[in-house]
Order: C-alpha cells, then sequence, then structure tokens
C-alpha cells in the first residue's frame, strides 16, 4: 500500500477524534507522534507506547518528559493493501496505545479484541 505521510497522518489525526473526549481529556503528559519506521529488532512494530502508565504513576512523579505514542507508517501500510484497511489499523493502534497509557497491558487488550 502506497500513501503519502501527509495522508497517514491525517488519518491518525482523525483515530484520535474518534477516541471518546473523556478519555481525551484524562490523557496526561503524553504526545502523540507518527514515524516511518520503528527502530530495534521489531520492523513490523505498528505503534509504541513509552511512558509511566497512569497507574503507575506515584508521588514522585513530575518534571518528566512527556510519555510517547508513536505510530509507525511503513509497517501499518506493508499489512494493509487497501486505504480502508490502513483507516481501520491505525484506528485499531491508536486505541492499543492509548490504551498502554492507562495501565492495560497486550493480554488484556488481546481479550478486548484490541490487540
Amino acid at each position: 500500500m502506497d500513501m503519502t505521510r501527509e495522508r497517514f497522518e491525517e488519518l491518525v489525526a482523525d483515530a484520535l477524534d474518534l477516541v471518546p473526549g473523556g478519555l481525551m481529556s484524562m490523557l496526561d503528559n503524553v504526545v502523540i507522534m507518527v514515524e516511518d519506521e520503528p527502530t530495534g529488532d521489531d520492523a513490523n512494530l505498528l505503534g509504541l507506547y513509552e511512558g509511566y502508565a497512569l497507574t503507575e504513576r506515584g508521588w514522585d512523579y513530575g518534571g518528566v518528559l512527556p510519555d510517547t505514542i508513536t505510530i509507525f507508517r511503513g509497517p501499518t501500510l506493508r499489512m494493509c493493501a487497501s486505504e480502508d484497511e490502513v483507516v481501520e489499523e491505525v484506528s485499531i493502534t491508536v486505541v492499543h496505545e492509548i490504551a498502554h497509557h492507562f495501565g492495560i497491558d497486550d493480554a488484556r487488550l488481546h481479550e478486548l479484541g484490541w490487540a
């Protein structure tokens, strides 16, 4: 699947618009980014949450850089055959990574169908 970075970023923004406002307002100290490719060994990684989930933050949390949610364009486009598939996969990935911010692990996300 071929898609410009600009169009992919639009789809990520659209996916974020679908997240209920109440949930979005509870995101705390988080930056959401789009990158072309993941670094490291997993070239098929669609998204990544890096930081301290809300459930892990204690009294000593403060003065830290924002958590990051990164959505990876290359792996997503390689696994999809149409723009409709990209839309669906981006939406799932965005929800999946936001869930990590709220302390929901991969096992639970699999149970809920958001893996």
